[in-house]
């Protein structure tokens, strides 16, 4: 199974969905990951507010706030790879990364 790991900008909660007015591309992923995760798919997401160390600690993740600052989260590994820097992956992307779907079902998407 691919390990998925999202590095969030700082945020309130450790999802972002909370408070008075919450934003839809955080509530879009936050609620993908839950299907995922329901369906076995291990996804691990660290809030820079929360869990600073992991954004330290993981040398990809240190390097690109180095040269590109905050701005750049955030930033999706799978594997140890790079996938997605500056924006959330796209629900279908999610899906073939967690090996839910196969890339080959994957046609006329941008992933």
């Amino acid at each position: 199974m691919n390990k998925v790991e999202i590095f969030d900008p700082a945020m309130c909660c450790s999802t972002g969905v909370c408070g008075p007015g919450i934003d839809p591309e955080l509530l879009r992923v936050s609620t993908i990951i839950n299907v995922l995760e329901a369906e076995g798919k291990k996804i691990v997401r660290y809030n820079l507010a929360n869990e600073p160390q992991a954004f330290v600690d993981n040398q990809l993740v240190n390097d690109i706030l180095i040269s590109g600052g905050i701005e750049s989260l955030p930033i999706t590994i799978v594997d140890g790879e790079i996938k997605q820097i500056g924006s959330y992956p796209s629900n279908t992307e999610l899906e073939i990364w967690t090996g839910k779907r196969s890339n080959a079902s994957c046609s006329g998407c941008s992933c």
